[in-house]
């Protein structure tokens, strides 16, 4: 690793290959005219198409976008499969949209990305604010444009996906990298009192997950604060906040139902007692404050969800305080292989089950996990030290890209 030619595919795999950024024009229910900026980076290459989100958030620039798309570079390559990075989206906010103006948005917006994407080039999966729903109208738009019924985008519902548990994978998949962290310190999850940030997909599938194998979670958090239910939250109430997300309901409201619940305004539950910490919601969303509040909470294990949910400053803080953290990159990989799962059988159009999802999902996250482990013991690190898998996750994706593109001269 420390090798000089390394420094110089360093240099090279932090510039995007490609940015594409392009106006979206389109009109409201009421007539009026609106003009969104659209992006796409197009990170790397080396290891095959470019894979990657799509997301649609007033927060997203072009800044955003390349963080995401090297985060998606290196999580790709931690994978079994041959996938290159990505990242697009637009300043576009869905919420508060009815269905035909969020269908006029997509498909301007797809107007113009459909030249750049396609089954060998780019795919497409979603990401904030684009769901089963923004997928739909995307395809819909790319299919009546290129006359092609083909895999350029992944993850929408009936027609766009060829496996159950789509949806779900990256939540599930977060957990059972947990497992393994925490079997590596004898420990198991049943149990254990969890924290997790965020109300989207991923938070509701992690939380419905830990249900499932016995873990108590606590907490959800949203823009306007968090919800924290002590007695933890089981299939019933799981069902029940499920219901509120499709009606758009606050949080809050869960509160009326479950009256010994409470919602803490303005704030974030990284204070609050737990033996694990899932943060979902957003990069950088746990910052040296909310580091030196977990500590105080008596975790021992922080699974990020979100792409690189703590910043460098909360990491130093968790370093020294012995806390360990399994990286997104790494932890958050379980959309990438279902994804290639789907793609690698599209062809056949074969179908596959939940329960053929699930075991090879098991079988992705425990092979993602053993790689990090071996390369951060390659670089001195305990397995169960603080810093092992943040580094092992670095490691193992950089070099799988790095070789690829001293292989095809690419530095």
């Amino acid at each position: 690793l420390c090798h000089p030619r390394y420094l110089h595919v360093l240099e090279s795999l932090l510039e995007p290959e490609r940015v594409i950024i392009f106006r979206v024009p389109w009109v409201d229910d009421k007539g009026e005219k609106h003009v969104n900026r659209g992006f796409r980076v197009q990170f790397n290459q080396a290891l095959g198409p470019y894979k990657g989100g799509l997301r649609f958030h007033p927060s997203v620039n072009l800044s955003v976008l390349k963080f995401l798309g090297l985060e998606q570079t290196l999580k790709n390559a931690l994978s079994t499969f041959s996938f290159g990075g990505a990242e697009g989206g637009s300043d576009f906010d869905p919420k508060g949209k009815s269905d035909t103006e969020v269908m006029r948005f997509c498909q301007s917006f797809m107007d113009e990305l459909f030249h750049h994407i396609g089954p060998n080039q780019d795919t497409l999966t979603g990401d904030i604010g684009v769901g089963f729903r923004e997928l739909g109208y995307l395809y819909g738009q790319y299919r009546r444009l290129t006359g092609e019924f083909e895999c350029a985008l992944v993850g929408g519902r009936n027609l766009l996906a060829n496996s159950n548990l789509h949806a779900e994978a990256a939540g599930h998949g977060l957990v059972y990298y947990a497992k393994h962290v925490l079997a590596d310190l004898n420990r198991d999850i049943k149990g254990l009192r969890c924290l997790i940030s965020g109300s989207g997909k991923l938070a509701m599938h992690v939380m419905e997950k830990l249900i499932a194998v016995g873990a108590v979670p606590v907490s959800l958090s949203d823009s306007k604060g968090f919800l924290l239910d002590d007695e933890g939250f089981d299939g019933s109430k799981a069902m029940f906040l499920k219901d509120m997300k499709s009606q758009q309901k606050p949080l809050r409201e869960y509160t009326r139902r479950y009256v010994r619940a409470k919602y803490f305004d303005d704030a974030r539950p990284w204070g609050e007692k737990c033996d694990l910490a899932f943060p979902c919601a957003t990069q950088n969303e746990l910052n040296h404050s909310d580091a030196l509040a977990i500590i105080s909470s008596g975790c021992h294990v922080i699974v990020e969800g979100s792409d690189m949910s703590c910043t460098a400053e909360a990491i130093d803080v968790l370093r020294k305080s012995k806390i360990i953290v399994a990286p997104s990159k790494a932890a958050n990989a379980g959309g990438v292989a279902v994804s290639g799962l789907e793609m690698a059988s599209k062809s056949n159009q074969m179908h596959w089950t939940g329960e053929e999802v699930d075991t090879k999902l098991q079988e992705l996250m425990r092979d993602i996990y053993q790689k990090s482990v071996a390369a951060a013991a390659a670089c001195g690190h305990s397995k169960d030290g603080p810093e092992a898998l943040v580094h092992g996750a670095n490691v193992a994706g950089f070099l799988r890209v790095a070789q690829a593109m001293l292989e095809q001269g690419c530095v």
